[in-house]
């Protein structure tokens, strides 16, 4: 967190620095990074939390050592469906060397731009003002997302305890905007993970052995990555096309062999593939095999990541959600630009079982740096946004009742 004098990830608080910065800056220091994140830290941070805001909080423990936490802070017509303000507590690695002018380092990976933690001080100020919601308002927080949501969300959306929240409309992670307006996220590119295996005859590294699998992993690598080329012009050519329009292809590793002067009997290579919702995904994967069977026999592929759906949420301004989502942005002078998320959250899960979703973070004049060396989050910025989320919250939880709208649970 940057603050006004200070540099990025500043952890040496200024007198009468706001209870809100001085919160998000312990938050910072907890280190819940993988691959051994102390998720139990965590817990014992919103246990605290959910003690000063008065909300009772359930815990649920889907694998072991992976805990869901869900604060409730209950509506005044609980039978109409919830608002879901949806974060992680994981962060990915940091690399130390490459973040400068930080005494805690380690810090830094906890993402300060990833910052949907904003929602405890927003929920904070409403109970504080004496505001209460119509509708029921969950506050979730949960474990591994930053590496695929199986052992979290992916999971609980199918829990009996996920349909007990009857949740109507979630807010999740959106990004950073370097420019004046705010980047709102309605759905997601598919995340494919790919590990294609090539085997072929070995032999001496002297010789000139035929139908090697080096030969056939070239193959493969060229077509990848000349489709990843044609992709890359679509996006620099087009006016009006963002990262989340295209096609995102990137090798990620390569293995095989085991000596210098041993020709391989089988070499892999593995792509990270971004899909954006408007490509024919049996189409696409009809294209992979292709790309197989040219370059040879024998090759085969598998995913250790396949998502199909490609639900998005509505933006038309006559849906009630996203009504009250623009009109309460417009009335600050927000000017919102609707995209397609170019990586993944956990937001894909919740539209998957049909919950519309919209991942948003009001960071505008602030560089993307989200996973990136000296992450940083400017102190106006960040205080800005906890204004902006309390009149969401008010917004979105007073949506008016749909017609015959019921929770099958109470």
């Amino acid at each position: 967190l940057e603050s006004f004098g200070g540099g990025p990830c500043s952890t040496q608080g200024s007198s009468g620095e706001d209870p809100s910065v001085s919160l998000f800056r312990e938050y910072l220091r907890l280190k819940t990074v993988h691959p051994e994140p102390d998720y139990d830290a965590a817990l014992r941070f919103l246990d605290r939390i959910a003690e000063e805001l008065d909300l009772p909080m359930k815990k649920i423990e889907l694998f072991p050592r992976r805990v869901l936490s869900i604060m409730t802070w209950e509506g005044t017509n609980p039978a109409l469906k919830s608002i879901l303000l949806n974060s992680h507590t994981d962060v990915v690695p940091v690399y130390q060397v490459c973040h400068a002018n930080c005494p805690y380092p380690e810090h830094l990976a906890l993402c300060s731009q990833d910052w949907n933690k904003v929602y405890i001080q927003a929920i904070r100020r409403l109970k504080a003002e004496g505001s209460q919601p119509v509708r029921t308002v969950h506050l979730m927080f949960v474990p591994d997302e930053e590496v695929g949501g199986h052992k979290g969300m992916e999971t609980f959306v199918t829990h009996p305890e996920f349909q007990k929240l009857n949740i109507g409309f979630a807010l999740d992670e959106g990004l950073a905007s370097p420019g004046e307006a705010f980047t709102v996220f309605y759905g997601e590119r598919n995340p494919w993970w790919i590990t294609i295996h090539c085997p072929g005859n070995p032999g001496h590294g002297s010789r000139f052995v035929e139908n090697t699998a080096a030969e056939k992993l070239r193959s493969i690598i060229n077509s990848f990555m000349d489709f990843r080329e044609t992709e890359k012009q679509r996006l620099n050519m087009s006016q009006c096309f963002t990262l989340g329009d295209v096609t995102t292809v990137n090798m990620t590793m390569v293995q095989g062999g085991v000596a210098y002067n041993v020709i391989p009997a089988e070499m892999e290579v593995s792509f990270d593939l971004r899909i954006p919702p408007t490509v024919n995904l049996q189409g696409f994967e009809k294209q992979i095999k292709l790309w197989c069977k040219e370059a040879g026999e024998g090759i085969t592929y598998e995913f250790a990541q396949k998502h199909m759906n490609q639900n998005v949420t509505s933006t038309e301004e006559s849906d009630p959600w996203w009504n009250a989502f623009s009109t309460t942005c417009k009335a600050m002078n927000m000017v919102l630009e609707k995209e397609i998320f170019p990586a993944a959250t956990d937001s894909r899960f919740i539209r998957a079982v049909g919950i519309p979703a919209v991942g948003f973070s009001p960071m505008n004049r602030t560089p993307i740096l989200l996973h990136d060396h000296n992450e940083f989050l400017n102190e106006q910025v960040f205080l800005s946004g906890i204004d902006v989320y309390q009149r969401l919250i008010l917004a979105l939880s007073s949506v008016p009742a749909f017609p015959d709208e019921t929770n099958p649970f109470l």
